[in-house]
């Protein structure tokens, strides 16, 4: 089969909206001319690969709504605030490490062979996550599921780029962006159900035999479309950054079990991870094809956009963190109830991303996201002002402007920073995008959750003076485990406490995580530029290259 290999640099294209930014911007990129398959195997195929994608996006919502029955010593594991952050990092840090070395092994071995291969991985791992029977097995696992993700990304959009052509081919993108925002309402509301009605476990089990039928779809319905220009792996770069980003991230997450950043297992981990991140970038400096180009981030725009989405993110997975056990612990909702008021931060990133295309077709850039991404820092700081008889409205406005808010920077800001590069490197560029956002995700949950270890623990201590050393050794781990020792050992009085150190722990956090996504807008703004070039015409490719 013979294909324009220019293509082959775009299969690492993120999902969404945006992606019909780019085939508006490259019309005869997207265009380009491949022999068609029959018209009933190109919409089977895109059915097989939207029940992947919503396998993928249902999983990374899911364990938010988990994290609070995990944190049970009777209904779940028992797992401590390190443990829960680990659960939620293991699977992100593997994530975005082998995101750059998936795409390379599809080109080597065939897409269809690497997806097929992370599916059953994922599989495999979800099976091993449902039957944990303590917080480390279940971390292992979580760790696993990240690579079989990792496998399968890449190879999702790859394969649906060789399957359709010519206009089809933007239109099957815009239907398959949809099972992003399915599995992200849906996914909550369903891990809600399962909890309510099932073991724990059930969340992690469902992915068994989803997986198993998009397996069957893919030896049936997907050729293993291969390209024909490979890349080169990259051990030593995947080493270097997971490796770093794990020290790293066990340092900030170690602070927060120890209430104290002077220690020895503290600082050295993170000055560990430093060193073997600096070290990263100067081994991808020195490869002729890096899979993760530091080189790009020299550059202006794409430099300063990325650290404002890394900064934007890392505000997301901190603030979701602290949102799973406000409602469902200091609030006391039942899990499905908490999934349904999660509901309007899906519906609003699915409103916000189409809204703010349109609006960038008309303004620039920077009028459209620095506003929005100042809208989703506040809402984030807002945390700072919900208590314990906050009424569910505000809660659901809140979570409506949040999600609407961080909808209008993502996609639009993620496109554009793609579409500044020469077509040629727009395949690295998605991965350096791609990697810098897990990154952000992966820090925010370590630092978020130290914080709220941190003040939680200072904020009940005054509390507990009068109380045995065994059951104020086991309330100082958590509001969870306070309220469960304060029912064990009939002290009302304790779960209170616990419920009020809580929320003075998110309100201090809130006001960080908050300072911290305003500091992405102040990089934004500085950054993007304030008007837009014409792009050259659409059969020069190589000449759009930037925005000014």
């Amino acid at each position: 089969m013979t294909r324009n290999t220019k293509l082959d640099s775009t299969v690492e294209f993120a999902y969404g909206p945006f992606a019909q930014v780019l085939a508006d911007r490259y019309p005869k990129v997207f265009m380009t001319s491949t022999p068609p398959l029959p018209k009933f195997r190109q919409q089977s195929i895109l059915a097989v690969l939207m029940l992947c994608s919503l396998l993928i996006w249902l999983d990374n919502t899911v364990l938010s709504t988990t994290l609070e029955t995990l944190a049970d010593p009777i209904r779940g594991l028992g797992a401590d605030p390190g443990e829960l952050q680990w659960a939620t990092g293991s699977y992100t840090l593997t994530f975005a490490t082998l995101m750059f070395t998936a795409g390379a092994l599809g080109d080597r071995f065939g897409h269809r062979t690497v997806f097929s291969g992370g599916l059953v991985v994922f599989a495999g791992s979800s099976l091993w996550a449902a039957y944990a029977s303590d917080a480390g097995q279940l971390i292992a696992a979580r760790a696993v599921m990240g690579v079989g993700s990792a496998l399968t990304t890449p190879a999702m959009l790859a394969i649906l780029m060789w399957t359709f052509t010519g206009p089809a081919r933007a239109a099957a993108i815009g239907v398959f962006s949809t099972s992003a925002g399915v599995g992200m309402a849906a996914g909550p509301v369903l891990a809600g159900f399962l909890l309510d009605h099932f073991h724990w476990g059930s969340v992690f089990l469902i992915n068994v035999p989803v997986a198993a039928l998009a397996l069957a779809g893919l030896a049936v319905l997907v050729p293993n479309f291969r390209s024909p220009a490979r890349r080169p792996l990259d051990p030593a770069g995947m080493l270097l950054s997971f490796g770093g980003l794990v020290a790293l991230a066990y340092g900030l997450i170690r602070a927060g079990q120890v209430a104290a950043w002077s220690r020895t297992d503290v600082w050295a981990p993170i000055v560990t991870g430093l060193v073997l991140l600096a070290v990263f970038v100067l081994v991808e400096l020195r490869v002729e094809m890096p899979g993760f180009d530091p080189r790009l981030l020299a550059q202006r725009a794409f430099g300063g956009g990325n650290m404002a989405l890394g900064l934007l993110l890392f505000g997301v997975a901190a603030i979701t963190f602290y949102n799973a056990f406000y409602l469902q612990g200091a609030l006391g909702f039942s899990p499905m109830k908490a999934g349904l008021a999660n509901i309007p931060t899906a519906l609003g990133a699915l409103a916000g991303a189409p809204l703010a295309t349109r609006l960038v077709r008309r303004l620039s850039l920077r009028l459209v996201t620095v506003p929005a991404l100042i809208v989703a820092a506040l809402t984030m700081g807002g945390y700072g002002f919900l208590g314990l008889q906050t009424p569910l409205v505000l809660i659901e406005i809140l979570l409506l402007i949040q999600g609407l808010s961080i909808g209008m920077v993502i996609g639009p800001v993620t496109a554009t920073l793609i579409s500044t590069l020469p077509l040629e490197q727009a395949g690295a560029g998605s991965a350096v995008t791609n990697t810098v956002r897990q990154t952000g995700g992966v820090i925010g949950i370590a630092v978020g959750g130290t914080i709220m270890s941190i003040m939680y623990r200072r904020a009940i201590e005054p509390s507990l003076e009068a109380l045995p050393g065994p059951v104020r050794d086991q309330a100082l781990v958590s509001a969870e485990q306070a309220r469960h020792v304060a029912t064990a050992v009939h002290q009302p009085a304790l779960a209170h406490a616990a419920d009020d150190a809580f929320i003075h722990a998110m309100h201090v956090g809130a006001g960080w995580i908050g300072v911290i996504a305003l500091l992405g807008a102040v990089v934004l703004f500085a950054t993007l530029p304030t008007a837009e070039k014409k792009t050259a015409p659409a059969s020069k490719p190589a000449s759009l290259a930037s925005t000014t």
